[in-house]
Protein backbone atom coordinates (compact mmCIF):
# COMPACT_ATOMS: atom_id res chain seq x y z
CA UNK A 1 0.00 0.00 0.00
CA UNK A 2 1.40 3.44 -0.99
CA UNK A 3 0.75 5.72 2.14
CA UNK A 4 -0.22 8.95 1.18
CA UNK A 5 0.35 12.10 3.01
CA UNK A 6 -2.62 14.34 1.83
CA UNK A 7 -5.27 11.73 2.93
CA UNK A 8 -3.64 11.80 6.56
CA UNK A 9 -3.39 16.14 6.23
CA UNK A 10 -6.66 16.04 5.05
CA UNK A 11 -8.39 14.28 7.76
CA UNK A 12 -6.61 16.05 10.47
CA UNK A 13 -7.67 19.29 8.55
CA UNK A 14 -11.36 18.55 9.66
CA UNK A 15 -10.47 18.20 12.87
CA UNK A 16 -8.36 21.49 13.25
CA UNK A 17 -11.25 23.30 11.52
CA UNK A 18 -14.26 22.34 13.93
CA UNK A 19 -11.26 22.93 16.75
CA UNK A 20 -11.00 26.78 15.10
CA UNK A 21 -14.37 26.91 14.60
CA UNK A 22 -15.25 26.86 18.34
CA UNK A 23 -12.25 28.74 19.22
CA UNK A 24 -13.74 31.78 17.23
CA UNK A 25 -17.26 31.28 18.69
CA UNK A 26 -15.19 32.34 21.87
CA UNK A 27 -14.22 35.18 20.19
CA UNK A 28 -10.65 33.39 20.05
CA UNK A 29 -8.54 33.48 16.70
CA UNK A 30 -5.51 31.21 16.94
CA UNK A 31 -2.54 33.00 15.63
CA UNK A 32 1.33 31.88 14.20
CA UNK A 33 4.06 33.73 14.07
CA UNK A 34 6.62 32.86 11.86
CA UNK A 35 10.60 34.29 12.21
CA UNK A 36 12.69 34.02 9.26
CA UNK A 37 16.08 35.33 9.69
CA UNK A 38 17.38 36.14 5.88
CA UNK A 39 16.17 34.61 2.73
CA UNK A 40 16.53 31.04 2.07
CA UNK A 41 14.55 29.57 -0.98
CA UNK A 42 13.35 26.33 1.20
CA UNK A 43 12.52 28.41 4.03
CA UNK A 44 10.39 30.86 1.86
CA UNK A 45 8.97 27.97 0.07
CA UNK A 46 7.83 25.90 3.30
CA UNK A 47 6.57 29.33 4.39
CA UNK A 48 4.37 29.69 1.74
CA UNK A 49 2.82 26.57 2.05
CA UNK A 50 1.90 27.34 5.89
CA UNK A 51 0.77 30.38 4.81
CA UNK A 52 -1.50 29.01 2.29
CA UNK A 53 -2.62 25.89 5.03
CA UNK A 54 -3.03 28.70 7.37
CA UNK A 55 -5.61 30.38 5.01
CA UNK A 56 -7.40 27.07 4.43
CA UNK A 57 -8.15 26.71 8.26
CA UNK A 58 -8.71 29.97 9.48
CA UNK A 59 -5.66 30.54 11.12
CA UNK A 60 -3.85 33.84 11.02
CA UNK A 61 -0.18 33.92 10.02
CA UNK A 62 2.29 37.02 10.92
CA UNK A 63 5.53 36.94 9.59
CA UNK A 64 8.86 38.51 11.39
CA UNK A 65 11.55 38.35 8.30
CA UNK A 66 14.72 39.46 10.03
CA UNK A 67 18.26 40.46 8.28
CA UNK A 68 20.79 37.51 8.19
CA UNK A 69 23.35 39.50 9.84
CA UNK A 70 21.18 40.52 13.15
CA UNK A 71 22.52 39.97 16.13
CA UNK A 72 21.73 37.24 18.94
CA UNK A 73 20.45 39.77 21.45
CA UNK A 74 18.29 41.44 18.39
CA UNK A 75 16.82 37.98 17.56
CA UNK A 76 16.37 37.06 21.55
CA UNK A 77 14.61 40.26 21.30
CA UNK A 78 12.11 39.50 18.86
CA UNK A 79 11.44 36.68 20.22
CA UNK A 80 10.60 37.71 23.56
CA UNK A 81 7.98 40.60 21.80
CA UNK A 82 6.41 37.35 20.35
CA UNK A 83 6.17 35.57 23.53
CA UNK A 84 4.44 38.84 25.23
CA UNK A 85 1.67 39.19 22.70
CA UNK A 86 -1.02 37.86 23.80
CA UNK A 87 -2.89 37.71 20.20
CA UNK A 88 0.20 35.13 19.00
CA UNK A 89 -0.07 31.82 20.24
CA UNK A 90 2.58 29.91 18.76
CA UNK A 91 6.35 30.30 17.20
CA UNK A 92 8.09 28.40 14.36
CA UNK A 93 11.38 29.67 13.95
CA UNK A 94 13.49 28.77 10.52
CA UNK A 95 16.01 26.68 11.03
CA UNK A 96 19.49 26.06 10.75
CA UNK A 97 20.26 29.86 11.94
CA UNK A 98 23.18 31.89 10.72
CA UNK A 99 26.08 30.29 12.25
CA UNK A 100 26.96 33.58 13.87
CA UNK A 101 23.79 33.71 15.87
CA UNK A 102 24.03 31.36 19.67
CA UNK A 103 21.39 28.72 18.78
CA UNK A 104 21.18 27.88 22.30
CA UNK A 105 20.54 31.10 23.63
CA UNK A 106 17.67 31.21 21.01
CA UNK A 107 16.41 27.90 21.91
CA UNK A 108 15.53 28.88 25.83
CA UNK A 109 14.23 32.46 24.49
CA UNK A 110 11.19 31.06 23.05
CA UNK A 111 8.07 30.47 25.73
CA UNK A 112 7.29 26.54 25.94
CA UNK A 113 3.89 27.15 25.83
CA UNK A 114 4.40 28.72 22.48
CA UNK A 115 6.97 26.88 21.00
CA UNK A 116 4.82 24.29 18.91
CA UNK A 117 7.98 22.80 16.92
CA UNK A 118 9.78 21.66 20.49
CA UNK A 119 12.77 24.13 20.08
CA UNK A 120 13.35 25.14 24.06
CA UNK A 121 14.98 22.07 25.65
CA UNK A 122 11.98 22.27 28.15
CA UNK A 123 9.70 20.52 25.54
CA UNK A 124 12.25 18.42 24.10
CA UNK A 125 12.82 17.08 27.60
CA UNK A 126 8.48 16.60 27.79
CA UNK A 127 9.09 14.48 24.85
CA UNK A 128 11.06 12.17 26.78
CA UNK A 129 9.34 11.67 29.64
CA UNK A 130 6.00 11.24 27.63
CA UNK A 131 4.18 14.41 28.64
CA UNK A 132 1.58 15.40 26.53
CA UNK A 133 1.33 18.69 27.44
CA UNK A 134 4.37 19.07 25.56
CA UNK A 135 5.13 19.37 21.90
CA UNK A 136 6.33 17.58 19.69
CA UNK A 137 8.32 18.48 16.53
CA UNK A 138 6.26 18.44 13.53
CA UNK A 139 8.33 16.01 11.71
CA UNK A 140 7.97 13.04 13.70
CA UNK A 141 4.56 13.78 14.99
CA UNK A 142 3.70 13.65 10.91
CA UNK A 143 5.91 9.87 11.06
CA UNK A 144 3.46 8.67 13.90
CA UNK A 145 0.12 10.00 12.54
CA UNK A 146 0.40 8.43 9.03
CA UNK A 147 1.46 5.57 10.99
CA UNK A 148 -2.17 5.57 13.02
CA UNK A 149 -4.17 6.64 10.29
CA UNK A 150 -3.34 3.53 7.88
CA UNK A 151 -3.94 1.35 11.34
CA UNK A 152 -0.65 0.48 11.32
CA UNK A 153 0.00 -1.08 14.10
CA UNK A 154 3.15 -0.21 16.41
CA UNK A 155 2.79 -1.83 20.15
CA UNK A 156 5.49 -3.86 20.02
CA UNK A 157 6.67 -4.15 16.59
CA UNK A 158 10.22 -4.35 15.51
CA UNK A 159 10.75 -0.65 14.56
CA UNK A 160 14.32 0.62 12.77
CA UNK A 161 15.05 4.36 12.97
CA UNK A 162 17.83 5.38 10.86
CA UNK A 163 19.31 8.79 11.60
CA UNK A 164 19.66 9.95 15.22
CA UNK A 165 19.53 13.91 14.79
CA UNK A 166 17.84 15.96 17.29
CA UNK A 167 15.35 16.85 14.33
CA UNK A 168 14.20 13.64 13.19
CA UNK A 169 15.95 10.43 15.34
CA UNK A 170 16.27 10.94 18.81
CA UNK A 171 12.63 12.48 19.06
CA UNK A 172 10.75 10.29 16.83
CA UNK A 173 12.83 7.14 18.26
CA UNK A 174 11.35 8.68 21.86
CA UNK A 175 7.54 9.34 20.31
CA UNK A 176 7.44 5.67 19.04
CA UNK A 177 8.74 4.30 22.49
CA UNK A 178 5.98 6.26 24.10
CA UNK A 179 3.45 4.04 21.26
CA UNK A 180 4.90 0.64 22.98
CA UNK A 181 7.30 -0.27 19.71
CA UNK A 182 10.44 -1.87 20.04
CA UNK A 183 12.66 0.04 19.06
CA UNK A 184 16.48 -0.16 17.18
CA UNK A 185 18.38 3.25 16.10
CA UNK A 186 20.60 3.33 13.66
CA UNK A 187 23.34 6.07 12.36
CA UNK A 188 26.81 5.90 10.05
CA UNK A 189 28.60 3.43 12.48
CA UNK A 190 25.93 1.10 12.64
CA UNK A 191 27.40 -2.29 11.80
CA UNK A 192 25.63 -4.96 9.53
CA UNK A 193 23.26 -2.35 8.67
CA UNK A 194 21.24 -4.70 6.27
CA UNK A 195 20.85 -7.10 8.45
CA UNK A 196 19.31 -4.78 11.25
CA UNK A 197 16.85 -3.16 8.85
CA UNK A 198 15.87 -6.48 6.76
CA UNK A 199 14.08 -7.65 10.53
CA UNK A 200 12.09 -4.36 11.14
CA UNK A 201 8.60 -4.33 10.58
CA UNK A 202 9.10 -0.35 10.38
CA UNK A 203 11.66 0.99 9.03
CA UNK A 204 11.78 4.77 9.24
CA UNK A 205 14.74 6.38 7.32
CA UNK A 206 15.90 10.13 7.87
CA UNK A 207 19.33 10.04 7.10
CA UNK A 208 19.52 12.94 3.87
CA UNK A 209 20.94 10.99 1.60
CA UNK A 210 19.29 10.10 -1.91
CA UNK A 211 17.53 6.74 -2.86
CA UNK A 212 20.34 5.01 -0.18
CA UNK A 213 18.07 2.61 1.16
CA UNK A 214 17.13 -0.46 -1.75
CA UNK A 215 15.44 -3.32 -1.62
CA UNK A 216 19.05 -5.03 -0.28
CA UNK A 217 17.54 -2.84 2.92
CA UNK A 218 13.93 -4.56 3.06
CA UNK A 219 11.67 -7.61 3.21
CA UNK A 220 8.04 -8.36 2.44
CA UNK A 221 7.04 -7.30 5.91
CA UNK A 222 8.77 -3.77 5.94
CA UNK A 223 6.32 -0.92 6.45
CA UNK A 224 8.94 2.01 4.84
CA UNK A 225 8.75 5.94 6.39
CA UNK A 226 10.89 7.74 3.68
CA UNK A 227 11.47 11.38 5.74
CA UNK A 228 14.55 12.45 3.49
CA UNK A 229 13.70 14.93 1.25
CA UNK A 230 16.35 15.18 -1.79
CA UNK A 231 17.17 16.02 -5.45
CA UNK A 232 18.42 12.76 -7.59
CA UNK A 233 21.11 13.65 -10.62
CA UNK A 234 18.58 14.79 -12.80
CA UNK A 235 16.97 17.37 -10.43
CA UNK A 236 13.58 15.93 -9.32
CA UNK A 237 12.97 15.51 -5.99
CA UNK A 238 13.53 11.71 -4.10
CA UNK A 239 13.49 10.09 -0.83
CA UNK A 240 16.19 8.51 1.39
CA UNK A 241 14.65 5.47 -0.06
CA UNK A 242 15.18 4.20 -3.54
CA UNK A 243 11.06 3.96 -4.16
CA UNK A 244 11.07 2.37 -7.72
CA UNK A 245 13.44 -0.04 -6.21
CA UNK A 246 11.49 -1.39 -3.86
CA UNK A 247 7.86 -0.47 -4.02
CA UNK A 248 6.97 -4.08 -5.02
CA UNK A 249 8.24 -5.48 -2.36
CA UNK A 250 7.70 -4.00 0.60
CA UNK A 251 4.51 -4.22 2.51
CA UNK A 252 4.11 -0.60 2.66
CA UNK A 253 5.82 2.82 1.82
CA UNK A 254 5.60 6.51 1.63
CA UNK A 255 6.59 8.33 -1.45
CA UNK A 256 8.43 11.66 -1.42
CA UNK A 257 7.06 13.74 -2.54
CA UNK A 258 3.70 13.25 -1.21
CA UNK A 259 4.31 11.69 2.17
CA UNK A 260 5.57 12.56 4.97
CA UNK A 261 6.16 16.21 4.30
CA UNK A 262 2.57 16.82 3.33
CA UNK A 263 1.44 15.98 7.11
CA UNK A 264 4.20 18.17 8.63
CA UNK A 265 2.63 21.46 8.34
CA UNK A 266 -0.86 20.72 9.22
CA UNK A 267 0.90 19.07 12.91
CA UNK A 268 2.13 22.24 12.92
CA UNK A 269 -1.12 23.94 13.25
CA UNK A 270 -2.88 20.90 14.85
CA UNK A 271 -0.20 21.77 17.70
CA UNK A 272 -0.89 25.73 17.35
CA UNK A 273 -4.04 25.15 18.39
CA UNK A 274 -3.24 23.49 21.53
CA UNK A 275 -1.27 26.06 22.60
CA UNK A 276 -3.92 28.29 21.63
CA UNK A 277 -6.46 26.19 24.07
CA UNK A 278 -3.77 25.88 27.25
CA UNK A 279 -2.83 29.67 26.73
CA UNK A 280 -6.35 30.30 27.16
CA UNK A 281 -7.27 27.99 29.67
CA UNK A 282 -9.44 25.23 27.71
Amino acid sequence: MILYGREVADKMSEEILNEVKELKDKGIEPKLAIVRVGRNESDLSYERGAIKRAEKLGIKVEVFELQEDIKTDDLVGCIERINNDKLIHGILLFRPLPKHIDENHIKNAINPIKDIDCINPINVAKVMEGDKTGFAPCTPSAVVEILKHYNIDIKGKNVVVIGRSMVVGKPLSMLLLNEDATVTICHSKTQNLKEVTKNADILIVAIGRAKFINREYVSNKTTVIDVGINVDSVGNLCGDVDFDDVKELVKDITPVPGGVGAVTNTVLFKNLVKACKMQMGY
